[in-house]
């Protein structure tokens, strides 16, 4: 059958690594139809807005998307476009496989575990007041009526809703996620020590949630605690379900115990829709000088041809990705460096795609 899925190539390096992922795609023999949109800080200054409606209507049709990195201004500007699509789509569920890949450099060679990370809530809702406006002050003065001096006047505020519904849906997601991928293990972290109303609920729903899988191992761990675990021993963890923020951070954190995130792919996951990304940034400074590493992209390319039905490609495209990085001829500079401590003899983005997809037509 044909899928139809929405493909946004995103910035700077977006456009080359997602063309690394389409020769990949294509060479699986799946039809997939693609419906190419724009978004990203060029759009932005084109249009006057880096997410046009185009976009969104196009993911609303398709109910699949891939997509490249788009830059997101630090500290000013608008705001994610990641967090835009999440929020238009409730895509509640940010899913972060990390696997031990040859030649990834990591200090680790048996990391195998899924961060499932809350995409809605939490401090990511976006719920802010500027330090120093009448909403901020009002806040403020409610709070120190209550607890006086709790909070300096001259602050900023930040509100971090955390709801049962929200917490619930993430928490079953994990359970069934590990039931149908035959994990064995979920462990909910929190900072409830300390946020006893927030992530105290959110630790509590999830010991609740856990009851209905009997068949599935269940812990608690705080967050700071786990971070001290992940790096002591990843083979410890194997699907771990957070907030938002610390979903945020940890997944990072997972990243870099597999070579960082030009290994990690991620997908985000709704009711309705899935839209599928590389979690690195956009790498203005090698933008268009063919040196990117597509291969996150297209890992998350394998994860999409798994959620369309097709998971004969996306085993297909793992394991090309594995020989070819365990091959180490025809790979990035970045890659090549790890094995052998020298970029000599790296090719490019395009290069690397294509030994990729050739060795998937092997496969197919």
């Amino acid at each position: 059958m044909t899928h139809d899925v929405t493909l946004i190539p995103g910035d700077g390096i977006g456009p080359e690594i997602a063309a690394a992922m389409e020769e990949v795609v294509a060479a699986t023999g799946v039809d997939v139809r693609w419906r190419r949109e724009r978004a990203g800080a060029q759009v932005y200054e084109e249009c006057g807005t880096p997410l046009p409606d185009s976009v969104l209507e196009a993911v609303a049709e398709t109910k699949v998307a891939i997509k490249g990195p788009t830059a997101t201004p630090v500290g000013s500007g608008f705001r994610s476009i990641n967090v835009a699509l999440r929020r238009a789509f409730d895509l509640y569920a940010c899913v972060r496989p990390c696997l031990s890949m040859p030649g990834d450099g990591s200090r680790y060679r048996d990391v195998d575990l899924v961060v499932v990370r809350e995409n809605t809530e939490d401090l990511y809702a976006g719920v802010e007041f500027e330090a120093g406006t009448p909403e901020a002050g009002h806040i403020i003065a409610s709070v120190n009526e209550r607890t006086p001096g709790a909070i300096r006047p001259s602050s900023a505020i930040s509100v971090k809703p955390i709801s049962p519904e929200g917490s619930e849906r993430i928490v079953r997601y994990a359970f069934e996620y590990a039931r149908s991928r035959g994990r064995r293990r979920v462990c909910c972290v929190h900072k409830a020590n300390i946020m006893k109303a927030t992530d105290g609920l959110f630790m509590h729903v999830a010991e609740r949630v856990a009851e209905d899988y009997p068949d599935i191992a269940f812990e608690c761990r705080i967050v700071d605690a786990c971070c001290m675990g992940l790096v002591c021993d990843p083979a410890d963890f194997d699907v771990l379900v957070l907030p938002n923020l610390y979903g945020d951070i940890v997944s990072d954190l997972c990243a870099g115990l597999i070579g960082g995130l030009g290994l990690a792919p991620g997908a985000n996951i709704g009711s309705e829709c899935a839209i599928f990304e590389a979690t690195h940034g956009s790498a203005p400074d090698i933008a268009g000088k063919d040196m990117a590493n597509p291969t996150a992209l297209i890992l998350s390319a394998a994860m999409m041809l798994d959620h369309l039905g097709e998971p004969g490609a996306a085993d297909a495209v793992r394991d090309a990705v594995r020989e070819v990085l365990a091959e180490g001829t025809s790979v990035t500079a970045d890659i090549r460096r790890a094995l052998t401590g020298s970029a000599e003899g790296a090719v490019g983005c395009a290069a690397y795609g294509h030994a990729v997809a050739e060795a998937v037509r092997s496969r197919v």
